[in-house]
């Protein structure tokens, strides 16, 4: 089966290739980080594999990345790792009793160790009239330092660009993309807990670490949200309190219950968005989301959280918990998109690796306007 695939497998231990030199910041040059909602090429994956990341469950997880890849890839190519040719054969099996078109699959082999790609791939960037995209490859060191044996992932984003050969510029910045948010006209969304954390960028400024965001992602406005929820390891990831999902409207993490862990820093932030512009000076519309109750793994919290979703190019994938918010966060996040399904993918399972939908994905954005 494998080997009717070969154009789509791109083993990149044997591809030449060169990261380009770049004098120029990426604003300079016109480019810009669109919003999620933005046209895509392709999303990008790393298959799951690691028992000490989904403990008991790494075939249920497998599942739910079936589900996903099944859903997605009706509208926008999939870019996926997978560590061997005895993991690329197994991902076709299963792909293939669900119908999945091979034609708009594409492998990479590669030893990765994990599978959370917002945080290691790199942010796509394009340039102001959509004719070119870039990347921008940050520094990864596994959220501070937490896990020495996931640091070769770091490796990813030059990986891709063997293949893409794409302009790639590096800043001397410790960036993970779930860390903000973006709508695309000049606002970034983002967290002190993560971006001022002594265990990233010790030496820089909050304004340091905002003027990398400005020049690398084109952004002129900052909206700082304070603290994230409990059992999230990365620091107060943003992907996992608000979310933008359009150029004015802002979706956000909220628990009603004030006994609940989360209430405090939920409420915190939702206060801090009330009072936020755009870039323009303008308020923003402010839709609470609410939380799927507390998950309890190995006796530790998870950071379960529907703001986790996927906005892809006709459907936005959003994590399900099997509970009695699932049904009320899909209803919210429908109207919020009119245009688009909204799809719940059971991520009970999934959650246990402290991440969802949002965590192992990446978009590629498209260089040309949707048809």
């Amino acid at each position: 089966m494998t080997d009717n695939n070969d154009s789509n497998n791109v083993d990149v231990d044997n591809i030449a290739g060169n990261v380009f030199p770049l004098l120029k910041i990426p604003v300079e040059l016109g480019y810009r980080m669109p919003a999620e909602w933005e046209w895509h090429d392709a999303i990008w994956l790393s298959w799951p594999h690691d028992p000490l990341t989904f403990p008991d469950c790494v075939e249920k997880v497998e599942a739910t990345y079936v589900q996903i890849i099944k859903e997605i890839h009706e509208s926008e190519n999939v870019n996926l790792f997978v560590k061997d040719n005895v993991m690329q054969e197994k991902v076709v099996n299963m792909l293939q009793t669900v119908g999945v078109d091979f034609a708009k699959l594409r492998f990479f082999l590669f030893d990765y160790a994990d599978v959370w790609f917002r945080d290691y791939g790199p942010t796509f960037i394009i340039n102001n009239n959509q004719q070119k995209l870039a990347m921008v490859n940050w520094i990864f060191n596994a959220w501070g330092d937490k896990y020495d044996e996931l640091i070769k992932d770091k490796a990813i984003p030059q990986i891709i660009n063997k293949t893409l050969q794409l302009p790639c510029f590096n800043p001397p910045l410790v960036m993970e993309g779930g860390s903000f948010d973006v709508n695309g006209k000049g606002t970034l969304l983002t967290t002190e807990q993560c971006l001022l954390n002594t265990n990233r960028n010790p030496n820089f400024t909050r304004t340091d670490i905002e003027n990398y965001l400005k020049t690398h992602l084109g952004i002129t406005h900052f909206i700082w949200l304070k603290n994230g929820i409990c059992g999230d390891d990365t620091d107060g990831h943003i992907d996992d309190l608000a979310r933008f999902v359009n150029p004015t409207t802002i979706v956000c993490a909220y628990e009603d219950n004030p006994n609940d862990q989360n209430y405090a820093a939920l409420k915190g932030n939702y206060e801090i968005l009330k009072t936020a512009t755009d870039q323009n000076g303008h308020p923003l519309n402010i839709i609470k989301l609410p939380m799927p109750g507390n998950m309890i793994g190995d006796e530790c919290m998870l950071p379960a959280s529907y703001t986790n979703f996927y906005i892809g190019n006709t459907k936005v994938l959003m994590p399900t918990f099997n509970h009695k918010n699932d049904a009320v966060a899909l209803t919210i996040l429908q109207s919020l998109f009119p245009n688009r399904k909204i799809v719940g993918i059971d991520c009970s399972d999934l959650v246990n690796g402290y991440g969802t939908i949002h965590c192992i994905s990446q978009q590629q954005p498209s260089i040309k306007q949707e048809q």
